[in-house]
């Protein structure tokens, strides 16, 4: 069994998910480490919020392999 005491809580990445309401996009992303689309979604509205949405989605995946 793998120790997951490292990796970023999913609960968290939702939580982060929601500051997309608050014009902040791409939070979550800077959460599991992953900074160059953290960038992208942060300067492009969540790419128009489409990839918002769909990050809802992959938020658990993100945080089961973070990339740091």
């Amino acid at each position: 069994m793998s120790n997951n005491s490292n990796h970023p809580n999913p609960a968290i990445g939702y939580l982060l998910w929601c500051c997309a309401l608050l014009g902040f996009c791409g939070i979550h992303r800077f959460y599991s480490g992953r900074w160059v689309t953290g960038i992208i979604w942060l300067l492009t509205g969540g790419l128009l919020l489409i990839g918002q949405i769909i990050d809802l989605f992959f938020i658990p995946s993100q945080c089961r392999d973070p990339k740091w």
